[in-house]
């Protein structure tokens, strides 16, 4: 199973720019829609596509291995 960091990714992004951001403003700024972003975030077996992880890895300026890793299958 892959999983996406996103709530990971969104918190280190707050610290380092000392702000709150909320999923409406990476809506915004990535084109991903919130309702989507929310399904990233919480809903584990949710597959977004390669575009919607790079749009993320865009944003938030990080490697593939801060925003998704992997977990082998129980």
């Amino acid at each position: 199973m892959i999983r996406i960091k996103l709530k990971e990714a969104l918190a280190e992004k707050e610290f380092q720019e000392k702000r709150t951001i909320t999923l409406g403003e990476v809506a915004n700024d990535t084109g991903i829609h919130r309702v989507t972003l929310s399904k990233i975030a919480n809903d584990h077996s949710y597959n977004p596509g390669l575009d919607l992880i790079d749009r993320l890895l865009t944003y938030f300026k990080c490697d593939i291995n801060d925003l998704l890793v992997h977990l082998p299958n129980e």
